[in-house]
């Protein structure tokens, strides 16, 4: 950090005062919402995806920064927009997620852990509405049937032991089947990075829907009269966070919500001051095209007018090769014909980008044992299908090493882009929006709903709510809803076997396959590497 400026200056150098500034620290910043009053968008946003993640590895969120800092190689105004990483994660299977190597975004360790403190925020906030929701259920006080509420509690930990619990087990309480999910999959997560205002925010807190009477009609949050409550926990968590990267790009950093169980993207607000402070703005969707990518589309930029100028499809040698059925101990020997292979994967992804109507860059994210043979044959693909495609070593290299990812960028954004369009209308019929997303997008012959789903969207629909556009929880680790199918499988359907509803967020959540959202942590936590030296600094996230 030392050579990096203050957080402070690099703010007023975007043309911030420091009247709009919340200070956590030399490092961190929140910024107030009255700066969008004042500065229109002027930016063009670039959206970074990626293939289907394998445990070989993509680097979305690196790639992301390096792409950043190449653009500001090159001498163009940039800004990062960027998710907040969850601690289920970091103290789980994948550890960090603030990139690596040349391209981090920093303080590091800072936020993958605490930060500012959102997701502390939002995580209270859902709690406190729970508590209050059982509460009015003690106290008679509510319509809400006790076996239809859907509100459940919340925690920014990976716990399968949480994921079904039975609460209310003493003599004077009310007794009924609960679970927990995790913060990432919280609707105030989901509102929050949604919500283009304070007064929006109250609104779609106030729309929540927290379960059903005995009559079937849906009971909103407003009726448990906390909403005042709520925004208070959340005034500051709705700004967002600013910092940078190694290299001194600014990045608003805000929200934190999964792609494979909740809809994967950072904030609106984060987004649109990052367009509001530079020309070009740089994000991301989690996980591959088909879920993060897909969402991005259908509910952040629906619900919020944003459009990316330009996609970037993040793959990579290994990841292909593990496509292409390598395994993960053998990622290390060239092979040519297993990347070929795994190009179908990559090809899905391509194929999905391209209903979009956007420009699509392919970014190869490079390894350090990546053969010039491997590399050659990705850019050979691309080129055949007439994509853009660039060797980005933004890891050992940082803004340096994607400097012509960012010459392609920059080419591909310069025209201004049409509408919009998507792969289904809002009127649709819900089970005609769910074949479209298979269908289109992940490649499925059709779409499966189980009895539990077909009785769920029946009341929901009852209820109004078909309108609602689709949040997929489905498995990132294939197109597929089955995590073992890789490369690009086919003569598959997908199966929806129950559905929730996120009124305040704005959709409907379709859970698909064996998806949970309270994930688990694997038999080896990364949490086991994780301490602090003896210099106080933590170490091994």
């Amino acid at each position: 950090m030392s050579s990096l400026e203050p957080i402070a200056d690099k703010a007023h150098a975007l043309g911030i005062g420091s009247q709009h500034l919340h200070s956590y620290g030399s490092d961190k910043l929140k910024v107030g919402l009255e700066v969008l009053q004042h500065h229109r968008p002027r930016g063009r946003l670039i959206l970074v995806s990626a293939i289907t993640p394998t445990p070989a590895g993509e680097g979305k969120t690196t790639v992301s920064i390096g792409l950043s800092q190449g653009l500001k190689k090159i001498g163009k105004s940039v800004a990062l927009a960027l998710r907040q990483p969850s601690m289920g994660p970091v103290f789980g299977r994948k550890g960090g997620a603030t990139g690596g190597g040349k391209s981090r975004i920093t303080p590091s360790e800072s936020i993958n852990l605490h930060f500012t403190g959102d997701f502390h925020a939002i995580t209270s906030a859902h709690n406190l509405l729970a508590s209050v929701v059982d509460n009015a259920l003690y106290q008679k006080s509510t319509r809400l049937d006790p076996q239809s509420v859907l509100w459940k509690r919340v925690l920014d930990v990976n716990d399968r032991a949480l994921r079904t619990i039975r609460i209310g087990r003493a003599k004077d309480g009310t007794e009924r089947d609960t679970g927990f999910d995790i913060t990432a999959a919280s609707e105030v997560m989901a509102v929050l990075c949604l919500a283009d205002s304070l007064a929006d925010l109250r609104a779609r807190l106030n729309r929540m829907v927290i379960g059903f009477d005995a009559e079937g009609k849906p009971v909103l949050a407003e009726e448990f009269r906390v909403t005042g409550a709520l925004v208070a926990l959340l005034k500051d968590a709705l700004m967002p966070n600013l910092v940078q990267s190694v290299e001194g790009v600014p990045a608003f950093v805000h929200g934190g919500p999964f792609a494979n169980i909740a809809h994967g993207c950072n904030s609106v607000l984060a987004t649109r001051m990052a367009l509001a402070h530079a020309d070009y703005a740089v994000t991301e969707a989690g996980f591959a095209f088909d879920l993060g990518g897909e969402k991005f589309m259908h509910i952040k930029c629906r619900q919020s007018g944003l459009a990316p100028a330009a996609i970037v499809i993040v793959a990579t040698c290994r990841a292909l090769k593990m496509h292409g059925g390598v395994a993960l101990p053998m990622l290390t020997h060239v092979d040519v014909a297993a990347v070929e292979r795994g190009l179908a994967n990559l090809g899905a992804h391509l194929d999905a980008a391209a209903q979009f109507n956007r420009p699509v860059v392919v970014a190869v994210n490079q390894f350090t044992n990546d053969s010039a043979e491997e590399m050659a044959a990705i850019h050979a693909y691309c080129a055949a299908r007439n994509v853009k495609s660039a060797t980005a070593n933004v890891f050992g290299e940082g803004g340096a090493g994607a400097t012509k990812l960012a010459e392609l960028v920059v080419e591909a954004s310069a025209t201004d882009s049409p509408p919009l369009p998507f792969l289904y209308e809002l009127a649709d019929a819900v089970e005609d929006k769910l074949h479209a997303v298979a269908t289109k997008v992940y490649g499925a012959d059709g779409v499966i709903l189980t009895d539990t789903a077909k009785a769920k969207l029946a009341l929901f629909d009852k209820a109004g709510f078909s309108h609602l556009p689709l949040c997929m929880a489905k498995t990132q680790n294939s197109l597929s809803d089955d995590a073992t199918k890789l490369g690009r499988p086919s003569g598959f359907h997908i199966t929806v076997r129950d559905f929730e509803v996120a009124s305040g967020a704005g959709f409907l959540v379709a859970l698909t396959g064996t998806m949970m959202r309270m994930p688990a942590l694997p038999r080896v936590p990364a949490a086991e590497r994780v301490d602090v030296d003896e210099h106080g600094n933590i170490v091994g996230v």
